[in-house]
């Protein structure tokens, strides 16, 4: 079974640095400790206007997007 890493919404600076919108893996494990990780690399090199978090949705996981800083 495939478990997805979505990025809710693409801001300037994930559009800017080419980052993927989505990210596939077989493991949810796995999946669940990138969409950790993705978010909060984001937090801290991202230009701060918006805040990120990785949120459980069925078998995926949904990196959201906030306005605010970290």
């Amino acid at each position: 079974m495939e478990h997805h890493i979505v990025v809710e919404k693409m801001c300037g600076c994930a559009k800017r640095k080419g980052m993927p919108q989505i990210k596939t893996f077989d493991d949810k494990e796995n999946a669940h400790r990138v969409a950790r990780a993705w978010a909060q690399e984001l937090n801290e090199t991202f230009c701060g206007k918006h805040e990120f978090e990785a949120i459980e949705v069925d078998d995926n996981f949904v990196i959201a997007v906030g306005e605010g800083s970290y």
